[in-house]
């Protein structure tokens, strides 16, 4: 039977359904029964065009329904829930124009194909228009038709996939701020309540981009402090001149530009939580100063003269070991004391199992509602990408590829070609052997397997710097001196 048939004989119909029915299924049929488990509505008067395309259906593993006219396939189409309708239009009583607008007011979302014998420019404007999904004319192309299915299923999947998603995080934990299911991030949320329930000062550690601050904001939120303020300061982000007045204040004339009274950080967080990030960053002449002020309990504004006492709790973050940071000479090892009664380190992205799709699908609500779009979820293609990258830049690189895409999807399904260009390309397998020729001077090893590793990494600097375990602004300067600059990531 070829794949382009005419419908119009109803023997020649009949011979179709038998021979369809002794026929074996070629590999489409096979694709559609394991990919796409739809429940298809057939709604056709006649009956030998009902039989042949629940062959075809059935064959292409689906579940077809089938109704004889406009009003029984309405009734089916309330009771069942089909996932599609495939309906002609020229139908006794009600056509399948009619059936198409009534089966859109109640379900906007389901697609409905139409058939028609006599079909025209006219009539396939108007059914477009009328809200169908497709159009198509007697004799039917089925090859057409089964792609237009294979599409809804994964359309179907998808919008299944999002709801799935969508319930799960809102049982697993409504409205917090740590999205995510992976074991790793339920211990996390865990430890973060403990902490809470405590009034002493915590260290948090981990990666740029892992949530650091989100996770201090948990951590008042789940303390008596709860409803006083929550103060952030940045001490990488704020000129050294500058970080001891907007910790400690100043008073008017305390330096040029100081044309008024100003309190800072200790007295603005009083009675609620401050959260000093990026510690180890911070000028180390200026951490004794910080570390009285944390013994002592008062401060003393910049050109003042009285101390004032001050109730905070301090939460600290640094993206680096803070072992290694006291070891190096940039966190004065008795501030660090001071300051670890707890330390919470926040797992990588790379770390969380599983998270990077309910990640997705949080940042994609959210990105509606900020933006006005109407994007449902993430298609396959574009979910294997997510899940396949190393995300160096942590959950805020996941968040900045989520806008992106939504803004760039605007309805619909983020796809791939929504993503930025180092995540379009689908990943490579990792090779973990790299062929260096024996004899091979010390210089031209490092050279080829920081090519390679930046290679396995998608040219991606920072995760080719993490997986060797340099700084990325060492790979930087070896690609310059090998004349191998490429752009910045």
């Amino acid at each position: 039977m070829s794949d382009r048939e005419t419908d119009s004989s109803g023997d020649g119909d009949r011979r179709a359904v038998r021979s369809r029915s002794e026929a074996a299924p070629h590999a489409a049929d096979e694709a559609g029964r394991a990919q796409n488990p739809l429940t298809v509505l057939v709604v056709d008067d006649e009956a030998a065009m009902r039989e042949v395309l629940e062959a075809r259906l059935s064959g292409w593993g689906y579940t077809v329904l089938a109704a004889a006219d406009a009003e029984e396939g309405r009734t089916l189409a309330n009771s069942r829930r089909p996932d599609v309708v495939v309906s002609d239009i020229v139908l006794p009583g009600m056509t399948g124009l009619d059936l198409l607008r009534s089966l859109q007011a109640g379900d906007p979302d389901r697609p409905v194909l139409l058939i028609t014998a006599y079909g025209g420019v006219d009539e396939a404007v108007e059914a477009m228009k009328a809200g169908a999904r497709d159009f198509f004319t007697k004799p039917l192309d089925y090859e057409k038709l089964h792609a237009a299915l294979v599409a809804l299923g994964e359309e179907a999947s998808v919008r299944r996939r999002a709801h799935t998603l969508r319930s799960a995080l809102a049982e697993s934990a409504p409205h917090h701020a740590l999205v995510g299911t992976s074991p790793a991030i339920v211990g996390l949320r865990a430890l973060l309540e403990t902490v809470g329930a405590s009034d002493a000062s915590v260290i948090l550690t981990g990666e740029s981009g892992t949530g650091k601050e989100l996770a201090a904001r948990t951590i008042h939120e789940g303390s008596r402090r709860h409803a006083g303020p929550f103060v952030a300061i940045n001490a990488a982000a704020i000129p050294e001149g500058l970080l001891e007045s907007e910790l400690f204040g100043h008073e008017k004339g305390a330096f040029t530009g100081a044309v008024g009274a100003r309190a800072g950080c200790f007295e603005q967080a009083g009675g609620g939580t401050l959260f000093l990030d990026e510690i180890a960053e911070m000028p180390v002449a200026l951490q004794p100063k910080l570390l009285r002020v944390l013994e002592e309990g008062r401060v003393r504004r910049l050109g003042g003269v009285r101390e004032v006492p001050f109730d905070v709790r301090v939460i600290a973050a640094t993206n680096r070991d803070p072992d290694e940071a006291v070891e190096h000479g940039l966190l004065r090892r008795d501030l660090y004391y001071r300051l670890n009664v707890f330390t919470v380190p926040l797992p990588p992205l790379r770390e969380r199992e599983g998270d990077v799709a309910f990640l997705a699908q949080h940042f994609i609500d959210e990105f509606n509602r900020k933006h006005g779009m109407a994007v449902e979820g993430v298609a396959n293609a574009a979910a294997g990408r997510l899940e396949s990258y190393a995300w160096p830049g942590n959950v805020r690189e996941l968040r900045n590829v989520i806008e992106r895409a939504v803004i760039l999807a605007r309805r619909g399904f983020v796809d791939t070609v929504h993503l930025p260009p180092f995540l379009q390309r689908p990943a490579r397998p990792a090779d973990p052997t790299i062929p260096i020729p024996v004899g091979s001077s010390a210089a031209e090893a490092e050279r080829i397997l920081i090519l390679a590793t930046l290679e396995q990494a998608g040219n991606n600097k920072a995760e080719a710097a993490r997986r060797l375990g340099l700084d990325v602004k060492t790979i930087r300067n070896k690609l310059r001196a090998w004349g191998r600059e490429g752009g910045e990531r």
